[in-house]
């Protein structure tokens, strides 16, 4: 662009406000059908079952989202390993066994 081509926009504030919808002097309708007397035990319980299956479900599927995802960089690493041209690019455990131990 060049300095010719730009433009100042003027603000212009705005100086009406639109009322609340719903009728004047009340902020939201009358709600007051949809509340219950306090909890049951049975309801408390069931809740909190669910909220602890909720967490276990949530905490299972971010380590199985972070376990794939070490394991995609892993596979990641020892392709561009081979791809290189790279030489002992896969990975041997180094456990004895009690068979070579006593020989």
């Amino acid at each position: 662009m060049t300095d010719g081509d730009h433009r100042v926009l003027k603000f212009r504030p705005r100086t009406h406000t639109r009322p609340p919808i719903g009728r004047p002097g009340k902020l939201a309708p009358d709600l007051s059908r949809f509340e219950h007397g306090g909890e049951s035990p049975d309801e408390y319980r069931q809740r909190m079952i669910t909220n602890v299956a909720a967490i276990a479900f949530t905490a299972a599927l971010t380590g199985i989202g972070i376990w794939l995802a070490m394991t995609l960089a892993d596979l990641r690493n020892t392709q561009d390993c081979v791809l290189m041209g790279g030489r002992d690019c896969g990975h041997i455990s180094a456990q004895t066994t009690d068979a070579i131990r006593h020989n």
